[in-house]
């Protein structure tokens, strides 16, 4: 079983090159962010011709999370995260797809830092803390994947020097994210490489994609019931290279 993740960063603007990446890649389930798009606008009749079903929660101009799957029910459980009945930003959706819990999710970026962005960013991510350690003690296999908009280790930026003041890279969202892993989680891409340069975006300014000028931020969390099942991950980098296409790459693993 193939998951993936990706900021399309508008999901109409970029729908081209969705499908091309959908066509050529053949994903079983896939987590999509930033759809840009209010509920009625989503491209539901494009993806089902792709061949995939689909929910989303939508929300005009910003935000906007999805789950696709191909062959596979997808059994939303909800499309908000709990913890702030104020908050409407759609951020946060889970369905049961295939056996597996799969929470997609795009967490706020938080700048400028600090700030009321960055409070907003933290407490959005407690929230995520909070809701992942009820989804370990239901034991089931889950996975936590989407836009993080973390940059855990100087490991996962160029030139990590850059970034101390961004709200990505700072102590207290790093600490966040360390936090969240040290309950139980498994970041995939990194247990399988360890040491390895590996980027998911790329800003559109400076050339970045040319001279991989990049960063780590989109990320797969594996619960232990799944863990073991983890046989493959990667980033289809050359995506980013396409036309009209997003500043982030998708990511994704392999179950057995």
């Amino acid at each position: 079983m193939k998951i993936a993740t990706y900021n399309v960063n508008g999901v109409n603007g970029r729908l081209p090159v969705l499908l091309r990446w959908l066509q050529e890649t053949q994903p079983d389930i896939v987590c999509l962010q930033e759809l840009k798009a209010p509920q009625e606008k989503f491209p539901e009749q494009a993806i089902i011709d792709a061949g995939y079903n689909a929910i989303w929660h939508g929300q005009k101009s910003w935000n906007g999370v999805a789950i696709l799957s191909k062959g596979l029910e997808i059994r939303e459980s909800r499309h908000v995260l709990p913890g702030d009945p104020e908050d409407l930003h759609s951020r946060y959706i889970e369905a049961e797809v295939g056996g597996i819990t799969v929470g997609g999710l795009y967490l706020p970026n938080g700048n400028p830092a600090p700030g009321p962005k960055f409070d907003y960013k933290l407490a959005w991510f407690d929230r995520l803390t909070r809701h992942a350690a009820d989804l370990l003690a239901s034991g089931k296999p889950v996975v936590l994947t989407g836009d993080y908009n973390v940059i855990p280790t100087e490991k996962d930026a160029y030139k990590p020097e850059r970034w101390v003041e961004d709200a990505l890279f700072r102590p207290e969202t790093r600490a966040a994210f360390k936090n969240l892993v040290d309950q139980g989680w498994t970041d995939a891409l990194r247990k399988l490489y360890p040491d390895e340069t590996i980027y998911t975006f790329w800003d559109y300014f400076r050339d970045a994609y040319g001279r991989n000028a990049g960063l780590r931020i989109d990320h797969f969390l594996l619960s232990p019931a799944i863990d073991a099942r983890l046989k493959a991950a990667g980033v289809d980098k050359q995506v980013r290279g396409w036309e009209k296409t997003s500043d982030h790459a998708p990511v994704w693993i392999e179950l057995d």
